[in-house]
Parts: C-alpha cells; sequence; structure tokens
C-alpha cells in the first residue's frame, strides 16, 4: 500500500496484519479457516486470554517487530496485552490544533477521502461498503450526498485512542453487529464470503462544520469498540474512545460545501495513495 507524509514523502509498505488479511479473505483455504474462528466462543475466549496478566508475555515481541518508539508513551507498568494496546501517548507530542476553522484528523491513521456520491463503493478491511451499507440507514445517508467520507486506516502499531473534530453535542451511539457468511466451501475451490465488520456510528451536530457522522469499525475477532459517552456536550480534541486489539478504522462523513479538505490529501487519495495524519492535525478548514 503506498502512502505519502505530509511532506511529499512517498512511502510503500504492507505489514504482517495486511499480509494475513489477504491470505484470510482472499483465498479459499484461508476463509476455510477463518470461518471457526469467527464464532462468538472463539472470539470471548480470545478476548478474555488478551486481557489475562499472561499475555503481557505478547507485548515485548510486538514492540520489537514493529518497531514502535515507547518513549513516546506513558511510562506505565501494562497489566495485560489490551492493557498495552490501548497505551496512552504522552501529550505534548499530539498536541490538537486550536484553530475552530481547521477541521483535525480524530487519529493517527492513513488517510483517504471520497466524495460521496449515490453508486459511491470504498472498502474498510477487506469489505466494500456504500454509505447507505455502511449506516444501514439510506435516509441518513441521503443528506451526506455530495459531502466527503474520510476514511482512516489505523495499523497495529498506530496509536489506537480517538478523539472529537469539533466542539458540539453529540446523538447517542447505534452499533451494528458484524457477520460472516460463506457459501458452499467444501462445494468449490473459490466460494463466495459475504462479510461485514462490527461498527458503531453517532452523529456530532457542531457549529463550524454542520453535521458530522463518527464511525468506529471493528473486527470481526477480538477487536472491540470503546466509546466512552453516549448523548453528550463534547469539545473539540477532547478523547471519543479507543479500540481494543484488532485494529479498526474511523470514518467521518460531512456534507456538501462544508469543509475544505487540504489539497495534499485530495490529491494523495485521487491517486489512490494513504496520506499519514496524526491525532489533531489540521487536514481542512471551513469553506
Amino acid at each position: 500500500m503506498k502512502k505519502r507524509l505530509r511532506n511529499g514523502k512517498l512511502i510503500e509498505q504492507k505489514n504482517g496484519q495486511d499480509r494475513v488479511l489477504e491470505v484470510l479473505y482472499g483465498t479459499a483455504a484461508g476463509r476455510l479457516f477463518l470461518k471457526p474462528l469467527t464464532l462468538p466462543v472463539v472470539s470471548k475466549v480470545a478476548g478474555a486470554f488478551l486481557s489475562t496478566p499472561l499475555s503481557c508475555l505478547l507485548i515485548e515481541p510486538f514492540v520489537r517487530k514493529n518497531k514502535i518508539d515507547m518513549s513516546q508513551y506513558e511510562p506505565v507498568k501494562y497489566k495485560s496485552y489490551n492493557d498495552f494496546f490501548i497505551r496512552k501517548i504522552k501529550a505534548k507530542l499530539r498536541p490538537v490544533d486550536a484553530n475552530p476553522h481547521h477541521f483535525i484528523s480524530p487519529c493517527d491513521s492513513k488517510l483517504t477521502v471520497l466524495p460521496i456520491t449515490e453508486d459511491r463503493r470504498f472498502i474498510l478491511k477487506h469489505t466494500t461498503y456504500t454509505v447507505a451499507s455502511l449506516l444501514k440507514n439510506e435516509k441518513l445517508a441521503r443528506k451526506y450526498g455530495g459531502g466527503y467520507a474520510m476514511i482512516f486506516r489505523l495499523t497495529v502499531d498506530d496509536y489506537h485512542r480517538y478523539c472529537y473534530v469539533s466542539d458540539g453535542v453529540k446523538e447517542d451511539n447505534v452499533f451494528i453487529p458484524g457477520v460472516l457468511h460463506t457459501v458452499n466451501p467444501l462445494a468449490n475451490d473459490y466460494f463466495p464470503i459475504y462479510k461485514e465488520n462490527s461498527r458503531e456510528y453517532s452523529i456530532l451536530h457542531t457549529k463550524e462544520f454542520g453535521d458530522i457522522v463518527m464511525i468506529e469499525v471493528g473486527a470481526l475477532l477480538v477487536g472491540k469498540i470503546v466509546n466512552h459517552h453516549r448523548k453528550y456536550r463534547v469539545l473539540r480534541g477532547q478523547e471519543k474512545g479507543y479500540f481494543e486489539f484488532g485494529g479498526s478504522t474511523v470514518v467521518l462523513l460531512v456534507k456538501k460545501d462544508t469543509v475544505k479538505i487540504d489539497a495534499d490529501i485530495l490529491e494523495n487519495s485521487a491517486q489512490h495513495i494513504e496520506t499519514v495524519v496524526k491525532y489533531g492535525e489540521k487536514i481542512g478548514e471551513t469553506l
């Protein structure tokens, strides 16, 4: 996957997580292996283990393999692998742009921005969605026609906490469970698969940017979305929540003529290049 830093430097990398997912979802053998892994009992057992002290044995190899600079994070003793995965970065290393007319990134991630059309399809964690299928709400999706879908893709080495992008009033959370369905896996060398990840969304009413839909996309296995608030008055840069193990994606939907996205991000997205962005960094502004 090609990525570009904000200084223009182009990088190309594919981490271990990407390679594993390609095998699991892109081959018949991988999907045969994946099916039992998605059973609720397997997910619960795996999630429970990652919250035990024994799972701390996984931390050091993970840090070493992914070349994570732990000096950037608050020095604490982790009680489990999940405790490590949701570690907090030192606040001074993620300053939040204070200009209320600047649109900020909610998280550390690789960003793609796409115009929203009725038939626009985009891929999140190896699944194709439209805005309507992502939200399971065609009426809400229609309100964002002509606007932008901002896709913030987190990988396992990213900081897995995310924030609100503006002051405003947040509506309650809407949770959509994930599904996996395969057809005749033993009868075909290549068989169809239908998959959706669990996800949660809420609407943020703001003065500067209108109504923003904030969507967190989890994982089929042990990935978990943890949001701190239900209906709530929130502040720009305030932590909204975090992802437990599984890696994930944040999607923001904005309406037509509300946000001017930075030119480098739009240019990169048009060339199918992700832009590396950080929590609290300016990525656009009011029109």
